[in-house]
């Protein structure tokens, strides 16, 4: 069975809030840094420690905003913001720009697959994922065939 969803357009503030949530879950280590630099006011006091520690961290962050925001922006990356459907089968997730136009994603190109209330986030890399809202599906049944999909594949529990 292939499951054919309806065109969907991933906005670029979703797509940068979506980003930001997958690195700050990834890079989850970076806060024990920010604790471990605090922790030094402990052995010489001083609000250096936190001003400095807490300025790195904004530093970070900004710096992945910016990274965001800069792929919303460029030429190459201008498909990924346009209207696009998926045929989403057991040998691949097909992004389709057309009737025509089309390029396959296999499953061992996603890394892994993060499943919220609202929909799926197939997930590439760090600046790359497929965000398949549910309202995409055509039936509840589609959505459940995804799912098993995910779960065959061991990319869901």
């Amino acid at each position: 069975m292939i499951v054919k969803t309806k065109k969907y357009k991933l906005e670029n503030k979703t797509y940068i809030k979506l980003s930001l949530l997958n690195i700050l879950k990834e890079q989850w280590w970076v806060g024990l840094i920010y604790l471990a630099l605090n922790a030094g006011a402990l052995i010489w006091p001083s609000w250096w420690w936190f001003g400095g520690a807490t300025t790195a961290l904004v530093l970070y962050v900004l710096f992945w905003v910016i990274q965001f925001v800069g792929v919303t922006q460029l030429e190459q990356n201008k498909m990924l913001f346009e209207k696009l459907s998926y045929e989403i089968d057991s040998r691949q997730v097909l992004i389709k720009l057309n009737s025509k136009q089309g390029m396959p994603i296999n499953w061992d190109m996603i890394k892994k697959v993060n499943m919220t209330k609202d929909a799926f986030m197939l997930v590439m890399s760090k600046a790359q994922f497929i965000h398949l809202p549910f309202k995409i599906f055509a039936t509840d049944n589609e959505k459940k065939f995804v799912e098993t999909i995910l779960r065959r594949k061991n990319y869901i529990k």
